[in-house]
């Protein structure tokens, strides 16, 4: 008996979670102030978003939600190692979620990663239900 878990395209979710690692790479390298603020950060998180939901949609992912809220969370503990890992090279000492009292950093990164995540999802289904109720 598989559980609803174990039918999620795992390799898929961990493929778009590293995806989303863009935007983290993109401030550290500064590529991101090229963009400029507020229109950079925006503007990649709406490309990542798109690609989730493009990926999903043509995957033809039976959970999208479930599929992009994993995505999220595996694009949020990437992204604390990656912060936790660079930060004190870069900087000289821990910055971000992992520097933050009571580990609240880190868990207010994979809730807004998880929700972001599951809001694409939603997005996702309904593209979804919208093409599969076009091709009856």
């Amino acid at each position: 008996m598989t559980t609803g878990v174990s039918r999620l395209s795992w390799p898929l979710i961990v493929v778009l979670g590293v995806f989303a690692l863009v935007r983290p790479i993109l401030n550290i390298t500064g590529a991101m102030d090229v963009l400029g603020k507020p229109v950079g950060p925006v503007l990649v998180t709406v490309v990542i978003s798109t690609v989730w939901l493009a990926a999903v949609v043509w995957r033809r992912s039976a959970r999208p939600v479930a599929t992009l809220t994993c995505a999220g969370l595996v694009y949020g503990v990437l992204a604390v190692v990656l912060s936790a890992v660079l930060s004190p090279i870069l900087r000289g000492e821990l910055v971000g979620p992992l520097a933050t009292p009571g580990g609240i950093g880190v868990v207010m990164v994979l809730l807004v990663n998880a929700g972001w995540g599951a809001a694409v999802g939603v997005v996702a289904l309904a593209l979804e239900l919208r093409l599969e109720h076009a091709g009856r």
